[in-house]
């Protein structure tokens, strides 16, 4: 028997709640196929199935996003930009919206597998991987903070000499001469392909030939840049035009830009792979400036009525970013009169006007919009659950010995014996410690223990065992004494 379980599909939690024999057929499957299914996502098909993802009832939520692309998509207005010829060529009709939760609950409807240039949304994520590097302080000695209220490509610096902000046409040239560790277009793309969960991150070279050659007004502000003194003695400017033009032509999908929007949202955490991609510094000082630069003259009003972080692209691409919930790429070539998207523009009003997304709707007594946020149905014990015990409990010989590492951890560092002490599950926190012989102290990324799970959800019978193994437990010293000793504690509970 073959099973395939995609736990960042949108459909994971319908499919198991359809599914009623799934319980008989786990216990009918070889321990090894069983195994393969979960070894590094236990604790992570437990959030699954009690739906304690940050959206529990994600199909829902996803219903009511496919009525607000169909609502979008019906919009006839704006122009696709024809001063960079490439991006001229793609057709007005394209249409597509990604998103990407902090627990990789994934909906993408509309043309998301279609590439294009990030253009100008590139901004913000080089400015986040400077930061990472380099510090805020440090960045900030060659641009500024504050909107201009000016077009994006405006030839005007502020009164110290510097340009506003990194969202503008003047920054992001200093950009690519005061950091040397851009100049590698391929370390940008590999580290923008990390944000991206490994997804599709590519580079159009069409596209950076049409800039370069339709580019007079970036070569007008490079020299301005040079004459006001920006940049040191000696910067050749084609170099570093050329540079920023190969940054504009980086391509994604809405599908991959969406996961690099979630690794904001998600505190630099890329929410596919758990790694930190980003200090959480970068992360909100990205944001700060994302929320008060990002979106052109259009800047203002899209923080009174969105409220959200977000940066948008001469090619037709809106990167919006939900704090701690996830990360969106809308894209629609035609653009309104002020550079950014027509459809995207109405997708992200239209989403923060069903949904309290809106960073001041949290506000108490302030709102009575949807959040998806919520808690949905009963909480019943979960079928995963029930699989644990049945399997890792009645057949716990035949499966901790199919190589499963029973101290496998998710990207929140936490572990089954977090989840057990926290539920309550005193056999299965018995087993883990008597059986499989784990860590009884291990800390998640917030530092908390199984001990504090437990200490906190009042569960005193889990609380006396797990400080009864905390004050005996010895790290092994030798893996095969240990599999030895573990195997022999089995077969002494399966004669039991």
């Amino acid at each position: 028997i073959h099973i395939h379980i995609n736990l960042y599909s949108s459909t994971v939690h319908s499919y198991f709640e359809r599914a009623c024999p799934f319980r008989d057929l786990v216990l009918q499957l070889c321990p090894l196929c069983f195994s393969r299914c979960v070894q590094s996502n236990i604790v992570l098909l437990t959030q699954a199935f009690r739906k304690k993802f940050v959206i529990p009832d994600f199909q829902p939520f996803a219903s009511h996003i496919d009525t607000l692309y169909e609502k979008a998509r019906k919009l006839a207005g704006g122009l696709v930009a024809d001063y960079i010829p490439q991006i001229a060529k793609f057709s007005p009709d394209l249409w597509a919206v990604s998103l990407c939760t902090v627990d990789g609950q994934r909906h993408t409807v509309g043309d998301t597998k279609v590439p294009f240039c990030l253009q100008s949304c590139v901004k913000p994520l080089k400015y986040a991987i400077a930061v990472h590097d380099h510090g805020t302080e440090y960045v900030h000695q060659f641009i500024g903070k504050e909107p201009s209220g000016l077009r994006f490509n405006k030839l005007f610096l502020n009164e110290d000499g510097k340009d506003y902000n990194h969202q503008l046409q003047h920054d992001s040239v200093v950009f690519e001469f005061d950091f040397p560790f851009l100049i590698s277009i391929l370390q940008l793309m590999n580290f923008l392909k990390k944000m991206a969960g490994n997804e599709y991150v590519g580079f159009s070279n069409a596209t950076f030939q049409s800039e370069r050659e339709s580019g007079d007004r970036n070569f007008a502000i490079g020299y301005y840049l040079k004459e006001k003194k920006c940049f040191p003695d000696g910067t050749d400017m084609t170099s570093v035009l050329d540079l920023y033009f190969q940054l504009c032509s980086i391509e994604v999908t809405c599908e991959s830009a969406s996961v690099m929007a979630a690794t904001l949202a998600n505190g630099g955490f890329c929410p596919i792979t758990g790694e930190r991609v980003l200090s959480p510094e970068a992360v909100r000082d990205t944001l700060s400036l994302m929320h008060s630069c990002g979106m052109y003259d259009f800047s203002g009003q899209f923080a009174f009525h969105v409220g959200l972080p977000a940066k948008s692209g001469v090619a037709g691409g809106i990167l919006l970013v939900v704090p701690n919930v996830m990360g969106i790429m809308c894209w629609s070539p035609p653009l309104d009169k002020l550079g950014n998207s027509v459809r995207g523009i109405q997708f992200c009003t239209d989403l923060v006007s069903l949904f309290n997304f809106h960073n001041y709707d949290n506000l108490r007594h302030f709102t009575k919009k949807l959040d998806p946020r919520r808690e949905g149905g009963d909480q019943r014990v979960s079928c995963f659950l029930f699989c644990f015990y049945n399997i890792f409990i009645k057949h716990d010989c035949r499966f901790a010995l199919s190589s499963v590492d029973m101290e496998q951890r998710d990207y929140d560092s936490r572990t089954a014996l977090h989840i057990a002490a926290a539920e309550g599950h005193t056999e299965v926190v018995r087993f883990l410690l008597e059986a499989c012989k784990v860590n009884p102290g291990p800390k998640d990324r917030w530092g908390n223990t199984p001990i504090d799970e437990a200490t906190h959800f009042g569960h005193h019978e889990v609380l006396a065992l797990l400080q009864e193994y905390s004050g005996k437990h010895n790290p092994p010293v030798h893996a095969d004494a240990d599999k030895q000793s573990t195997e022999k504690h089995l077969d002494g509970r399966l004669e039991t």
